[in-house]
């Protein structure tokens, strides 16, 4: 199985794409999101787009516990 150059990439698009068609609303993008970090757990947080996903977890950790 070839290296990735910049893993998790896909995953990072994916949740842009989403965030782009619901308003920018991370609850609604919560697979996606995990799906990142699920990534990023898997490559130790060795890509770029890791550093995205953990603002993303607090975010919607801090609505679920408001709601």
């Amino acid at each position: 199985m070839p290296v990735v150059k910049e893993p998790c990439k896909q995953q990072a698009c994916d949740i842009q794409s989403c965030l782009t068609k619901n308003a920018f609303n991370p609850e609604r993008c919560l697979q996606a999101i995990l799906n990142l970090q699920k990534c990023c757990d898997a490559c130790d947080n060795k890509s770029t787009h890791c550093a995205s996903v953990k603002p993303l977890l607090q975010q919607i950790t801090k609505k679920a516990k408001v709601s």
